[in-house]
């Protein structure tokens, strides 16, 4: 964690935090600590209602001495390109999940999320998934089709016609267009209780807000998405070699490489 690993009187004070009803974002200022490690450490501690610090802490305790021995028997960090250090991309890609986790996706799938995020292909096999995160390959085959569902990964098949699961740039846009189109069929309902209920009555005048709120909205949205989606493919000047340090390419927004609007965003 930055800063180094949450003390047990930073556990108590989180907990304190926590029953005063106060935001992440807030405890994490007043420990000084970035909003991500407050997060990860509730989300894996029993959440906002079970976060209990001397729990936690014995719980960290113990991940800690059990992760000594599998590191010298057992799967090393992989190796990292652009001088990475490895350690510190394992412990971003425990952060990331957990960002997942908060937003709401299943704990499966956002280290399914998590793991693709953080390779530069942006695609793995299923056999690779199941071994960078140690579970069998029934919990990869349920994590994707969940994320396959909600338009968050995608399946393409390589020379070899080996699956392997990709997320790439345009899969942020027709995720966005999804969730907006997904407020059409309760505004559509909301709008047939208006006449059921009758118009200028307190109940239909609720729903006829509700979806004139959502149908706003929506519309925005998308047409945000449209706009925004030439972000998705902008491209560093450079690409970097793999045994530089990170943060070498420079972009350059105006004046970058960009795929079509119909094109894959990797490489």
């Amino acid at each position: 964690m930055p800063g180094g690993r949450l003390t047990q009187q930073e556990r108590q004070q989180i907990a304190v935090g926590l029953a005063d009803g106060l935001a992440y974002a807030e405890i994490a200022r007043r420990l000084d600590r970035p909003t991500s490690t407050i997060t990860r450490e509730v989300t894996r501690n029993g959440g906002p209602t079970g976060y209990r610090a001397d729990l936690a802490h014995r719980a960290t305790q113990q991940r800690t001495h059990r992760r000594k021995p599998a590191q010298s028997g057992g799967p090393q960090a992989l190796p990292q390109p652009y001088g990475r250090d490895a350690e510190a991309v394992r412990d971003y890609q425990e952060t990331l999940t957990s960002v997942f986790i908060t937003s709401g996706v299943p704990k499966m799938m956002a280290r399914v999320l998590g793991c693709l995020y953080t390779t530069d292909t942006g695609r793995l096999t299923a056999s690779e998934l199941a071994e960078r995160l140690q579970v069998s390959p029934a919990s990869i085959s349920k994590a994707i089709t969940f994320l396959e569902g909600l338009d968050l990964v995608r399946r393409e098949r390589d020379d070899r016609r080996r699956e392997r699961y990709v997320v790439d740039d345009d899969l942020w846009y027709q995720s966005m267009i999804r969730s907006a189109r997904a407020n059409d069929e309760f505004i559509q309902t909301a709008r047939q209780g208006v006449r059921v209920l009758g118009l200028g009555t307190p109940a239909a005048t609720r729903l006829e807000n509700a979806a004139r709120f959502l149908d706003f909205v929506s519309e925005g949205l998308i047409r945000a998405a449209e706009q925004g989606r030439e972000v998705l493919y902008t491209r560093s000047r450079t690409t970097p070699d793999p045994t530089t340090e990170p943060g070498s390419a420079t972009t350059e927004p105006g004046s970058d490489d960009r795929h079509g609007a119909g094109g894959s965003g990797t490489n």
